[in-house]
């Protein structure tokens, strides 16, 4: 309950007036609904000579227990208005007073209903926006460990337990306990020493209720887990459904995938049997509450004596207190109800939070240092680095980029070659060393200066299923058509372009999907013109296209690069020729450097490569 509550406090605190509104309509709600079964008791005792009781006014200071005069006087007004215009009229009146009544419970009914859509609606998009900007923020390296099903899983499939069990139940949470306490309160008006004998069940009742849903938080914790596994299936088959064709491994996939949505067939049907339980048993409960105090009341009634020799209700005003108890019986099993459904979110939640409350490795320092130019170098001072601190990826690098350079790293695959440039945006952190840039550590400025100095190409474009003008200037605010079409054309993007029907706003599909591998590299080379950046990062910008897209592209390219500080990762090494300087990777470790002759003619680790190239 400990997490309930602190759940609440965290999302539930902006719909505070909400939360206030529920209370009272759901307070009205209770006192009109007493109030329109109080009027049963005349129309049991009067007008169907139940009663045959003369009733006389008795004045309201009179001194004696209010509650007797209360129920006198409303005889004596009803008997009054039955002699006065006959039995009939009479009963006109007290169903036209039911009527109202009743209407005037549903209406607040209703309105505390109404008043919970946007808490529930906005809690549920309070969490997912949370995750999505937890997501934005958190370090590429927790991705690497995470698999992509399972968090898309806690955004779908978890929220919504959330939305369906907990949000679902603050409804119930705040309605039931208002009507139990105000129905229990006015059977203790009625009498005390029956509302006492009926508490006496109550322990009991929450007891079973406890013991049942005592394992379904566990239990759903397990069922969340299962349905991650299967969201990841599903992600792997789309990103691979080219070669799972290939292959003719469709068989294998459907198997896989059986197995997995088997298992969470089997945990989710022990959950729901055993939240099913909740309703038969609190209705069994409740019935057997309700006639074991008709019994004994029924009892005292036929004695004419009440528990403690005095003076019992009679035979109406012991309806009435049946009707009234059986009307607790009603959120008594929605609140068992609710109990049973909170775990199950509860479990959903825990799932969430592992993404929320992740540690962020990479955050900003409190008082940034001030990064908005690019004026001298990029310095890599000793630099080592580690994925999991035990095995090393990068070496006691050393490394100087003067601005206006361009440099070209390369080396088998493996040699740490990404590693180094996703250090100089601080996709991670260096283990020892640092990287500066115009003397200033990166760890000391704000990350979203040190990034809008660069532009990144990497060899797999990344594009979003939107237009190709918002793909162009994504991340550029306030762009003209005029900006996006230049940046194309330097791109050799913009003839393309024009051919598509639409234009630049053609709907380029999932990943770029609509488009061929040259022309999503040349929208991605768009982009980074457009950003107009003083550091450009090529990440295998050619690697996978084919001779003509790789003219096109790397003409582009050129045209990027032209004044502008490049650190470019090739494996085609005729693209690198003309790079100022060469940096030769080797297991982490930097073991050659030089322009492209002076490589050559060390008969080295590059001209090995060289020469591969060349067979």
């Amino acid at each position: 309950m400990k997490e309930f509550v602190r759940m609440m406090r965290q999302y539930a605190s902006p719909y505070k007036k909400y939360l206030v509104w529920a209370v009272v309509l759901n307070m009205l709600s209770a006192i009109f609904n007493i109030f329109s079964f109080a009027v049963v008791i005349p129309l049991l005792n009067i007008l169907f000579k139940v009663d045959q009781t003369v009733y006389e006014f008795i004045p309201w200071s009179s001194g004696e227990n209010f509650k007797d005069i209360l129920v006198n006087n409303f005889y004596y007004y009803v008997s009054s208005f039955s002699a006065a215009h006959g039995a009939f009229n009479c009963l006109l009146l007290l169903c036209g007073i039911m009527i109202i009544f009743t209407a005037l419970k549903t209406s607040c009914y209703f309105g505390s209903t109404a008043v919970m859509v946007p808490i529930r609606t906005g809690i549920v998009k309070d969490i997912r926006l949370q995750i999505y900007n937890k997501i934005l923020t958190l370090p590429i390296g927790f991705f690497s460990e995470e698999r992509k099903g399972d968090i898309i899983a806690r955004m779908s499939g978890d929220v919504g337990e959330v939305e369906n069990s907990i949000t679902a139940s603050i409804d119930m949470l705040i309605k039931d306990p208002i009507l139990i306490l105000i129905y229990f309160g006015f059977l203790v008006f009625l009498s005390p020493e029956m509302t006492l004998f009926t508490l006496l069940f109550v322990p009991g009742f929450v007891w079973v209720m406890g013991v049942i849903g005592k394992q379904l938080k566990r239990q759903s914790l397990v069922a969340q887990g299962l349905w991650s596994d299967t969201m990841s299936q599903v992600e792997e088959t789309l990103g691979g459904l080219r070669i799972v064709k290939a292959f003719n491994a469709a068989r294998q996939m459907s198997e896989r995938f059986d197995r997995t949505t088997g298992e969470m067939r089997k945990k989710v049907s022990h959950v729901n049997i055993r939240q099913a339980t909740a309703h038969p048993v609190s209705e069994f409960l409740g019935t057997v509450m309700i006639l074991i105090v008709l019994i004994f009341g029924g009892g005292f009634i036929i004695r004419g004596t009440g528990i403690f020799g005095g003076k019992f209700m009679d035979a109406s005003q012991f309806i009435f207190f049946m009707v009234i108890l059986y009307s607790v019986i009603a959120p008594i099993k929605e609140l068992a109800k609710a109990t049973y459904g909170i775990p199950k979110g509860l479990a959903s939640m825990e799932r969430i939070n592992r993404i929320l409350d992740a540690e962020n490795p990479i955050s900003d320092p409190a008082e940034p240092e001030v990064l908005d130019s690019f004026d001298k170098d990029i310095e890599f001072d000793h630099v080592s680095f580690s994925y999991d601190g035990n095995r090393g990826i990068l070496s006691d690098i050393n490394l100087r980029i003067a601005k206006g350079c361009s440099i070209a790293i390369v080396g088998e695959s493996g040699a740490g070659k990404s590693t180094l440039v996703d250090l100089i945006p601080r996709f991670y952190d260096v283990s020892s060393g640092a990287v500066r840039i115009d003397g200033k550590d990166v760890r000391s400025v704000r990350s979203r200066d040190l990034r809008a100095l660069m532009g990144i190409v990497n060899q797999e474009p990344i594009l979003f299923n939107d237009t190709i003008f918002n793909n162009i200037a994504f991340g550029v605010e306030n762009v003209t058509e005029e900006q996006v079409i230049a940046a194309a054309k330097i791109a050799n993007a913009h003839d393309f372009i024009m051919e598509k029907e639409d234009g630049y706003q053609t709907n380029i599909g999932d990943r770029g999907c609509k488009l061929s591998g040259g022309q999503r590299q040349r929208l991605s080379i768009a982009r980074a013109i457009l950003k107009n950046p003083p550091i450009l990062i090529l990440d295998e910008a050619t690697a996978s296209l084919d001779t003509e897209s790789e003219r096109l592209v790397q003409e582009a390219l050129d045209r990027l690069m032209s004044n502008r500080t490049t650190i470019a990762i090739a494996h085609r090494l005729s693209t690198i020729r003309n790079a100022d300087e060469i940096i030769v990777l080797h297991d982490g470790k930097i073991v050659e450097r030089g322009r492209h002759e002076e490589l050559l003619a060390l008969g080295g680790y590059y001209r090995r490569l060289n020469d591969m190239q060349a067979l």
